[in-house]
């Protein structure tokens, strides 16, 4: 079987256009840094082919696909500038497959760094050896994904489909804290590892990883055979997930992934929260995509219905005209998650619902809360989230404003923001480099003394422009 025809098209979703009193589909839209449709993140799966065969792999990658159908470094060059033209400050995952299998990751990591992206890889592991950690370090890469389902190497072995692979990971994790390039640990929940949970997140924390993700599974790809776990197990997880980001706030940062529901938890516990920041529907559509190794545009790695094919058409295009971007902007959310009083600060998973019944608007069964449906919607307790876009009130002075501009543009805004309340609270008429300082100084201890990579200027100096939680 040839990598072409092992691959299986991508549904198009026909989409009506959407009506709006603000936003007209096919019009010019503001993607400024004052607009409100700024694609703040895109993920890219450069490639299907992986040294792996992961259970729940959403791409259905594996060693038997070859280059036939990936795009090429030039097509991928004129992609980038396209992406990098509407947005210059995103964050950009380049991932596969295993994207360490490209030759010229570290030229489109560099030419996308270089214009002013942080620039992250998501990858298994295995494969970072010294030699590859140094490249990636010196074409711009400011952070790895690196995934770790359960230190047991029988199960994570298994899950990955690779004799060996946990070792070999592990070792790679070594690696990168010897060099001094931040990671992430991505592990997926399943029946099998759900009580590692609060030991995987005490490994992550002990070798310095910036944040801790924990993926809820979305049946798609080969992930459509999986169970994943029911309603109420979600519920306890998300409840130890919550207690865990509490106990490690200022260390470690902790992160639900398809499973927005965490924000119910937060704010039905009344804590004080980095994940506050996030009090906002799912993002994919709205300031996050996905591109695929064939140059196709999708709402998110997991909701595989095509916006349009980048091949045939420009990103700004794609991104302020496709009626699948516009239903999941402006639509709607039906059932349990339509009546839900968390729907502005949750919403749902648009990918779970779409796989679960063919339409990205419809309800999130994953989920066990059943709203009465006539409570007054739950409004965000801070007034600015990760994607928006903040405009500032007081001066800043020429050397603060070009640090604030090195920080990734989905962050941005909630930075300004806090910076400015800062400032304010303590007098101060202006904002300069003492100020900033004087924000990471009243920074939870662990991160003032080292940002995450996204708060984290190019040169890898800090930025010290966060405010006290991230």
């Amino acid at each position: 079987m040839t990598a072409a025809s092992s691959v299986p098209p991508l549904p198009v979703v026909d989409f009506p256009p959407t009506s709006s009193s603000t936003l007209s589909w096919g019009d010019t839209v503001d993607t400024s840094e004052g607009g409100t449709l700024l694609p703040h993140v895109v993920a890219w799966n450069l490639t299907r082919r992986c040294n792996l065969e992961c259970s729940h792999c959403y791409i259905s990658a594996g060693a038997w696909h070859g280059t036939e159908g990936e795009l090429s470094t030039e097509e991928c060059f004129r992609i980038l500038d396209d992406l990098l033209a509407v947005n210059p400050s995103m964050l950009l995952i380049l991932s596969g497959g295993e994207p360490l299998l490209r030759d010229d990751l570290e030229s489109i990591a560099e030419r996308a760094a270089s214009a002013g992206a942080t620039v992250v890889v998501g990858t298994n592991g295995t494969l970072l050896n010294e030699q590859r950690i140094e490249s990636l370090k010196a074409a711009g890469v400011r952070g790895v994904a690196v995934s770790v389902d359960s230190l047991n190497p029988t199960y994570h072995d298994r899950f990955r489909h690779g004799t060996g692979a946990l070792e070999a990971t592990l070792a790679a994790v070594d690696r990168l804290v010897q060099h001094e390039l931040d990671f992430i640990i991505q592990t997926s929940l399943t029946k099998g590892n759900r009580n590692e949970l609060s030991d995987l997140v005490a490994w992550a924390a002990e070798k310095g990883a910036v944040s801790f993700n924990l993926y809820f599974l979305v049946p798609t790809g080969r992930g459509e055979g999986m169970q994943g776990l029911t309603p109420g197990e979600n519920e306890e997880v998300l409840a130890e997930l919550l207690s865990l980001e509490q106990e490690y706030r200022g260390r470690l940062m902790i992160r639900s992934k398809c499973q927005p529901q965490l924000m119910r938890h937060v704010l039905e516990a009344g804590v004080e929260s980095g994940l506050l920041n996030y009090e906002t529907r799912c993002p994919c559509g709205v300031h996050y995509c996905r591109i695929t190794p064939e140059g196709k545009v999708t709402p998110c790695p997991y909701l595989p219905a095509v916006a349009g094919d980048l091949m045939r058409e420009s990103f700004l295009d794609v991104w302020t005209s496709s009626p699948v971007f516009g239903a999941l902007r402006e639509g709607e959310l039906g059932g349990k998650c339509g009546r839900c009083e968390y729907r502005e600060v949750c919403g749902g998973c648009r990918a779970r619902a779409y796989a679960q019944s063919g339409d990205p608007l419809a309800s999130d069964e994953s989920c066990v809360y059943d709203p009465p449906g006539d409570r007054p919607v739950v409004e965000r307790r801070r007034p600015m989230a990760y994607g928006q876009s903040a405009k500032t009130a007081l001066e800043w002075t020429p050397e603060a404003r070009q640090r604030l501009e090195r920080i990734p543009s989905f962050v941005r805004g909630v930075v300004t923001s806090r910076v400015e309340e800062f400032a304010r609270k303590r007098g101060y008429p202006a904002v300069d480099l003492e100020v900033m300082a004087e924000v990471r100084r009243s920074m939870p201890v662990d991160f003032s003394k080292k940002l995450p990579f996204f708060l984290r200027s190019a040169d890898g100096k800090a930025s010290q422009s966060e405010a006290p939680d991230v």
